[in-house]
């Protein structure tokens, strides 16, 4: 099963300053129909303008993974870290027991970011934050950029608790991708950039496609693409 959701169709919200769509229901938007996909809750589709962001707020028992596509995002949070996210960089947050962080772009463009909640394994564990620069290149194949799964222990990935995992690929004009799934596991899959192709059908820029029943994914572009694939466990 595979089932292309339009960016077009997604749940939208713009103020002054944020420019938010979102694949799932999420803060005003509601839609049963679109409840979270395995342990994938959240994925927001972010434009938050220059000098502006999310002042601080609290998050418990969540894995948080900011993926930025363009810009910057400055991050500071209750347990003293702070640090800047760039497009290519990853940032993982484990909310666990409990943690106040505010986002801000600090920059003089647009940050353009995806973030995506996913559901631990165990709640209240020891909160946390971590980010790493996974440069892209075409030619890489999916690259994992985070992770829970004992098999991606040594790639590199950021530690995700939870069974489910983050990739990320840059397809040139023409290439090819391919990921294996798990028997009973479902994978959500956006092109950050570009026109896809997944199984034989087609994706445009920034719309969901939700993958259940399908041991192999093929993604394609003819003019290239950046795609990010989570793997969101179980169905």
């Amino acid at each position: 099963m595979i089932d292309i959701r339009p960016f077009g169709a997604l749940g939208a919200f713009r103020n002054e300053w944020l420019n938010a769509h979102y694949h799932f229901s999420f803060s005003r938007y509601r839609d049963p129909k679109r409840m979270g996909f395995g342990r994938l809750l959240v994925w927001n589709d972010d434009e938050v303008a220059p000098h502006t962001g999310f002042d601080a707020h609290s998050h418990q028992n969540m894995e948080i993974i900011t993926y930025v596509r363009q810009g910057a995002i400055t991050h500071e949070d209750s347990l003293g870290n702070i640090g800047v996210t760039r497009a290519g960089d990853v940032q993982v947050m484990h909310a666990g027991s409990g943690i106040a962080h505010a986002e801000h772009n600090r920059e003089d463009e647009p940050t353009r970011l995806f973030q995506i909640w996913i559901l631990p394994d165990k709640e209240n564990v020891t909160p946390g934050w971590g980010m790493r620069e996974f440069p892209r290149e075409s030619g890489q194949g999916l690259q994992v950029l985070a992770s829970g799964r004992t098999a991606d222990a040594k790639t590199g990935a950021l530690p995700l608790n939870a069974d489910a995992a983050v990739l990320a690929a840059k397809l040139g004009a023409g290439e090819t991708a391919r990921y294996s799934l798990a028997p009973g596991r479902i994978a959500y899959l956006v092109a950050a950039s570009g026109t896809i192709n997944v199984n034989g059908l087609t994706a445009s820029e920034r719309d969901g496609v939700a993958i259940a029943d399908e041991a192999d994914i093929t993604v394609s572009s003819a003019a290239g693409a950046e795609i990010v694939l989570v793997d969101a466990g179980a169905a």
